[in-house]
C-alpha cells in the first residue's frame, strides 16, 4: 500500500537548514529506538548523521522534500549519474510522525518515475537499521548485495576503507549495500 497525495520537490535553499535538521531528527529517532542513550554511533554532537555529511550529499546531489498534499514529510538525496545511469539514493527520510504510513514507499516510486532511464539504483544503510532493511528490500525491491564491516572495508569509503582498515575503532559496525536493476 502507497500513500496518496506524494509528491517529491526539489529542495529550496531557504529550506536547507530545516532539511538537515529534519535529517537528522529522524536518522537520530532510528539509533534511539534501536539502542537508547547509550548508543555509540553518533557521529558529531549527538547526532547519527553530521551536517558535513547530509551537506556533502546535498551539494553533490539532487535533493527533495517529499510532501504529501503539500505538506513537508521527508526528503530524499538523489545522486543521478547521467552517463552509466548507475544511480545513487544517498538518504532518505520519512518523519518519525508519518512512520509506517506508506510514504516511504510511494516517494520511492516517484523517484523512479522521475529518472526512467536509471539501469542500477544502489543505496547503503547501517547493520542496526532494520525498518530500513526491510524497507529497501521487501517495500522497494532492492537486494542486498554486499556487507562491509572489518572483514570487508569499502575501498571507496575514506573512514573504513583500506587505508584505515579498522584500527580498532568501534564507532563502525557494518554497512549493507543494496543494489536494484532496472533495466
Amino acid at each position: 500500500m502507497y500513500a496518496e497525495g506524494i509528491t517529491i520537490t526539489p529542495l529550496e535553499a531557504e529550506d536547507r537548514e530545516q532539511f538537515i535538521l529534519d535529517n537528522q531528527a529522524a536518522f537520530k529517532y532510528g539509533a534511539m529506538e534501536e539502542f537508547g542513550l547509550r548508543d555509540n554511533h553518533f557521529e558529531e554532537d549527538g547526532e547519527i548523521i553530521s551536517r558535513a555529511t547530509i551537506e556533502q550529499s546535498i551539494d553533490g546531489g539532487c535533493a527533495y522534500r517529499i510532501r504529501q498534499n503539500g505538506r513537508i514529510v521527508g526528503g530524499m538525496v538523489l545522486r543521478i549519474d547521467e552517463v552509466t545511469q548507475h544511480n545513487e539514493l544517498e538518504l532518505l527520510f520519512v518523519n518519525p510522525s508519518a512512520h509506517s504510513r506508506g510514504i516511504g514507499a510511494a516517494a520511492w516510486r516517484e523517484a523512479e518515475r522521475l529518472y526512467p532511464d536509471t539501469v542500477v539504483w544502489e543505496t547503503c544503510t547501517p547493520y542496526f537499521e532494520q525498518r530500513n532493511i526491510h524497507f529497501y528490500i521487501n517495500k522497494c525491491g532492492f537486494h542486498a548485495v554486499e556487507f562491509f564491516c572489518r572483514f570487508h572495508p569499502d575501498p571507496h569509503d575514506p573512514e573504513t576503507g583500506e587505508e584505515n582498515a579498522y584500527d580498532g575503532d568501534e564507532g563502525f559496525d557494518g554497512m549493507f549495500r543494496f543494489e536494484k536493476r532496472m533495466k
